[in-house]
């Protein structure tokens, strides 16, 4: 009797994983997926170290919605091709909504696969140029306002261990790092702030004529952002397909500007639950 409920016990603990095993994967195919922000590309929107949650509901669902666990110290790399790479190819979603100029979107990157996120700015037949670091749409000039600054520790930081770029450098390590900060008003309204290092090659662009069905997405750290000014054959995003997208970023949980997220003494107090504009 006491083997028979041993065994018993054992077949609900396995039923009881399986269970929240399904239940977390419906979560986070069809509802939200957790992303943590490795890279300062979008200061200072977005933080290296904040933790969100993506909305996965937000324009519906591709192939892209499956989940991919990367986990590269133990050799696994499930992408989202590996599950549902049959729904991929026909650019479309079930269930679809258009994206809308200025979301913070996460998206597959059409040659890695990998996540990223960045600003969406360009929209299906939209021209798109750079020029003396102002962001022309349609040939026209998008409102710039200054902002002050943006100041920031000239040190390592996140998993990463990345230096941030100053525009004041170079710095010294436990130094002040500078960047110039400005207001961005996009042709809808939404106004959103940018960063400026200084003068460089992607200040000045050609004209980007959006294809239809893609989008064109930048960082809003514009001098520290791999987005579509470069092809992604040579290191850039280049134009994204509709199916490509995985969802909207609308706010931070928390953040943590220490080495992990599980280093709550490093959290910064003023991120909780902080609305991404």
């Amino acid at each position: 009797m006491a083997s028979e409920e041993k065994k018993g016990g054992l077949l609900e603990t396995v039923k009881t994983i399986v269970y929240a095993l399904l239940i977390a994967g419906v979560f986070r195919t069809f509802l939200f997926q957790p992303f943590w922000i490795p890279s300062g590309s979008m200061k200072d929107t977005l933080l290296i170290g904040d933790f969100l949650f993506v909305n996965k509901m937000a324009y519906g669902y591709s192939y892209a919605s499956c989940p991919s666990v990367i986990v590269p110290r133990f050799g696994i790399d499930i992408d989202a091709h590996d599950i549902c790479g049959w729904a991929d190819g026909d650019n479309t979603r079930l269930f679809g909504s258009e994206p809308k100029r200025g979301d913070v979107v996460v998206f597959r990157h059409p040659t890695t696969g990998r996540d990223f996120i960045k600003r969406l700015i360009g929209l299906p037949g939209d021209r798109i140029q750079m020029r003396n670091g102002i962001l022309y749409i349609n040939d026209q000039a998008v409102e710039v306002q200054p902002d002050g600054t943006f100041e920031e520790i000239a040190a390592p930081q996140g998993p990463q261990r990345l230096r941030p770029r100053c525009a004041n450098g170079p710095v010294g390590e436990g130094g002040i790092c500078i960047k110039d900060k400005l207001i961005e008003t996009l042709p809808n309204g939404v106004s959103h702030s940018i960063l400026n290092i200084g003068t460089q090659g992607s200040d000045n662009t050609g004209v980007f004529t959006v294809p239809e069905g893609n989008f064109f997405f930048m960082g809003d750290n514009r001098d520290n952002s791999s987005d579509s000014r470069v092809s992604s054959m040579t290191g850039g995003v280049g134009f994204v397909p509709y199916e490509n997208l995985v969802g909207r970023a609308d706010r931070v949980m928390f953040s943590s500007a220490g080495r992990s997220m599980l280093f709550f003494w490093t959290w910064r107090g003023d991120r909780f639950f902080k609305k991404i504009q």
